[in-house]
């Protein structure tokens, strides 16, 4: 079983981590949940979500929201240090930070692991683990481009969410689809969420 570590911090564009943990859980992967305290705020405001507190009873919200899944989810507290996330001896296959507000990046990008978000990913760009994070957030100042740069040349995996519209979508969903996919293509998770260029 993949094990996935998802964070969800508070820029706009909720849906695309939500729905990334939903094809997550339905493709059987293990998956180790952090939300920040603006990811609250901001899926109450996007999705009419009011995601619990308590790491427990989040655990449950989604399990019970996305019934049937195969996966395991285990959810955590920002400052829960004993969480596998925190240490190199127990790192995920894989992180990805959606939606990252610059201010989370920024802090990935200068290594300040302040919180179990920022070690978390610290610990995939030390181990050399796979770190994608999926900024939404423009226009993109010079300081967002150079921290960008910065993480990128660190091993991280910049994967903005910039939708395409070749395949034509037929509203919100598929256009949410669209980078949710190019994720789980960055993860090597199989889905069926588009058809493939050329296929």
């Amino acid at each position: 079983m993949k094990r996935i570590t998802l964070a969800l911090t508070g820029a706009s564009g909720m849906g695309y981590g939500i729905r990334l943990l939903e094809c997550l859980l339905r493709a059987g992967c293990q998956v180790d949940l952090l939300v920040s305290s603006t990811a609250r705020i901001v899926a109450r405001q996007e999705l009419d979500l009011a995601l619990p507190a308590d790491s427990g009873e989040l655990a449950a919200f989604f399990d019970t929201r996305f019934a049937g899944h195969t996966g395991k989810l285990t959810a955590y507290g920002k400052e829960e240090w004993f969480a596998p996330a925190a240490s190199g001896s127990n790192p995920a296959d894989a992180m990805v930070v959606c939606p990252c507000t610059m201010g989370a990046l920024a802090a990935i990008a200068h290594g300040m692991a302040d919180n179990l978000i920022e070690r978390a990913a610290d610990v995939m760009l030390k181990e050399r683990r796979p770190l994608i994070l999926v900024p939404r957030e423009t226009p993109l100042s010079l300081i967002h481009l150079r921290n960008m740069t910065q993480l990128a040349e660190a091993g991280a995996t910049i994967l903005p969410a910039n939708p395409g519209f070749y395949h034509r979508p037929q509203g919100v969903d598929q256009v949410v689809d669209f980078i949710v996919a190019r994720v789980l293509d960055q993860l090597a998770v199989p889905h069926r969420l588009m058809a493939r260029w050329g296929a």
